[in-house]
């Protein structure tokens, strides 16, 4: 999986007055859970842009002023209700042998002949939780749409790889072709004429 670095600098103070100044200063107060302790840093709002703003999943190496570095994933974030201004960042710290939980993007591959036929493609899971050694991570988990027709659906069980475990039901719905309502109408239209034709003579 690839990675971002946030740079950032460790927290002396982490009461509230100290939180609000770093808000006010364009920073964002962040926690680093999964070590011995946690680990309270901040960084430049700017620095978690391609972290936070995109659909794609990252690990983070969190390089901080005092020379310290930690590979680590986004666990929680806390946004404004109104502005969306980023207000609380939590990271977990990750490990070479231990393995962890995150959420990891769908992406779909191939052509639907179902489609192809007027059916509507529909991504029920756009994200799927996996747990994996952090070498493990998968950049995406590849939906392969081309076996499917009109009204067939892919389950979470087809994405399934030895490398990583898929945290879903298996009944789960990937994603599924569904028939349009102008597809729908045609093949009403076209029963009714049939069953209006004419009819053969004994």
């Amino acid at each position: 999986m690839k990675s971002i670095t946030i740079k950032g600098s460790e927290r002396e103070s982490v009461g509230k007055v100290a939180t609000k100044a770093l808000r006010n200063a364009g920073a964002v107060p962040c926690v680093l859970y999964g070590g011995d302790q946690p680990v309270h840093f901040s960084a430049e709002t700017a620095a978690f842009k391609n972290l936070v703003y995109t659909p794609n999943a990252h690990t983070v190496v969190i390089d901080l002023a005092s020379g310290k570095t930690f590979n680590a994933v986004l666990q929680d974030i806390q946004v404004h209700p109104v502005s969306d201004k980023i207000l609380h960042i939590d990271f977990y710290q990750l490990f070479d042998n231990k393995e962890v939980t995150m959420e990891v993007p769908v992406r779909i591959t191939g052509t639907s002949p179902g489609v192809l036929l007027g059916g509507v493609l529909r991504l029920n899971s756009r994200k799927l939780k996996v747990k994996a050694l952090p070498a493990n991570l998968p950049d995406f988990l590849d939906a392969d749409i081309t076996p499917l027709e009109m009204g067939n659906k892919i389950y979470v069980t087809e994405l399934a790889n030895d490398k990583y475990k898929i945290l879903h039901p298996d009944n789960t719905v990937v994603c599924q072709v569904r028939i349009s309502r102008a597809a729908m109408k045609a093949a009403q239209e076209a029963a009714k004429a049939e069953k209006g034709g004419p009819k053969k003579k004994k």
